[in-house]
This record gives C-alpha cells, structure tokens and sequence, in this order.
C-alpha cells in the first residue's frame, strides 16, 4: 500500500530550521512533484523519509511503520540522489548485480535494456560516467528496483534534451506498467509537470501547498494588459506575481478561472491566459 504520513516535522541544522512543523500525507500510487527554491528543506525531506537524518521532532511512517531505523519500512524505498555515492571503481552490470542483493526484486533484464536504450555502456566504471550519463545510471537503476516508492532528486542532471524527454517518458510507461509513488524533486518544473498527478511546494521549510496538480492550476489564471487597466482589475481581488514591463503588466490571480470576470477585461481591453505551473510556483515562493 505504500501510505507516507509526515507528522509535525521539524528539522534544526544548530540555529537553523530547515522544515517547521510540516505535516501531510503521500497516497500510494501517484507521481508526486516535490518544488522549493533552494534551500526550502527538499533535500533534508529526502533525507529524513529515508532515515539519513533524524528530525528534532516529528515523526515519518510508512504504512504506519516509522521509518526510523527500521528496515521493514526502508526496504520499500528506494532514493536516487543528485550526489553520486556508488563505488567510483564498480562497473555500471556491477552495481546492477548489486543492487539486487539490497531490492530482491531488481530487474536486470529492464536495466539492461534501458541502459541499451540510452546508450549507457555497461562495462563502465562509475567514474568515467559524464554528468548527463551518471544521472541516466541512476534513474535506471531507480526504475529497475521495483519499489514501491521511488525518490528522485533532480534525476536530469547534465542531460541533454532528448535524453530529458526519452527519460520522462520512461518514467510514464514504468509507472503505467507497475504503479507505485514517485516523487521527483526538480528544478525543472516546466518540463515535468505533465508527469505531475500532486504537487507538494515547500518554501523556508514550511508547506505551501499540496494539491493535485489539475486543481492547483484550476485555482488560479493570469491577467495582463496596460498596468492601470489591471489594477483596475484586480481591486478586491487576491493575486500575486505581479511582472511590470513599461506600461505592460501581468498578475496571477488566485481565484478559480470560472469566476474571472470578462465583461470587465473585455471593457479594459485585457487578456486572460492560463498560469502555468512554474511561473505559478515562482509567484507562491516569492510572495
């Protein structure tokens, strides 16, 4: 079942607090993107859900099993990181064989395959991987262990854009053919957000938003026309990331599209567009 619960989590680094009580729930099965700016606690959220951290309070549980120092719980995650910490002096088949001994139910065939697919050498070392085919590496070594949850931390670094797009689109069709949860933690929210059924946004350690991804787009549209006309617009009206460029000015509005009012922008002469999901994340962590 792969149910997460992260119960008031908070996480001190000495006077520093990278998460501040955080609390909500990952259902199983869905692809989750996990967005902050750098710095906002993604990374130590990582850490603590797969027990290379211990949190100042708060607990994690992975259906109801806390993850802490239990290897039952453990077993059903498995963590790519962006930082490389495989043997250097390993062969890529090496570490695949490997990798089986810790997920019994690695599939080396898929790996092998993929790794065909991309064009990563299998008799390479570790160390002689680029930036772009080290990430390769470890997302298909990721997708080939058959977790039942799958964390991947900035998992197209260094990668070129068709090998981005050919890795997306493996992503689709291993969750398609055996779901599971993902969570992609990522810079690159543009590209991804196709793959996004939730998002989870964590800003100085402290919950944003987490809502299906349809519904947190639905919430919210952009207006942008002459800077007067908008802000004629938007009196009464809740909005943030404003963007001026001479007299041109565009908001995000956070209210539903349904309730935007055309009569009153076809007056001013304004236009309605959809906000997208990155310039929406921007607009949340800047306000």
């Amino acid at each position: 079942m792969s149910l997460i619960e992260i119960k008031d989590i908070t996480k001190d680094y000495g006077k520093t607090r990278a998460l501040d009580n955080i609390s909500f729930t990952i259902e199983p099965n869905k692809i989750y993107g996990l967005l902050g700016r750098n710095g906002a606690g993604k990374t130590t959220l990582l850490n603590l859900l797969t027990n290379k951290l211990f949190p100042t309070s708060g607990d994690i549980t992975i259906d109801g099993e806390t993850v802490f120092e239990n290897d039952k719980a453990l077993g059903k995650v498995f963590y790519m990181m962006e930082r490389n910490l495989y043997p250097e002096t390993l062969r890529v088949k090496e570490v695949f064989k490997w990798t089986r001994e810790y997920y019994p139910s690695f599939d080396i065939e898929y790996a092998g395959k993929l790794a065909d697919s991309f064009g990563l050498p299998t008799n390479k070392r570790i160390k002689s991987l680029s930036t772009g085919y080290s990430s390769i590496f470890k997302v298909i070594v990721a997708l080939a262990s058959n977790a039942e949850i799958i964390l991947l931390d900035e998992p197209v670094l260094g990668l070129d854009a068709n090998h981005r797009e050919q890795l997306y689109k493996e992503i689709i069709t291993n969750y398609s053919e055996k779901p599971k949860t993902i969570i992609i933690s990522t810079h690159l929210i543009e590209e991804v957000a196709e793959l996004l059924e939730e998002v989870i946004i964590i800003d100085n350690g402290r919950l944003v938003k987490k809502e299906p991804a349809e519904q947190l787009l639905a919430a919210a549209y952009t207006v942008s026309g002459e800077a007067s006309k908008v802000d004629k617009y938007i009196e009464d009206r809740k909005f943030t990331g404003e963007q001026v460029m001479g007299k041109f000015k565009s908001v995000v509005v956070l209210e539903e599209a349904r309730h935007k009012d055309e009569a009153l922008a076809n007056e001013l002469n304004l236009e309605f567009s959809m906000v997208e999901l990155q310039k929406l994340f921007i607009s949340l962590t800047n306000s």
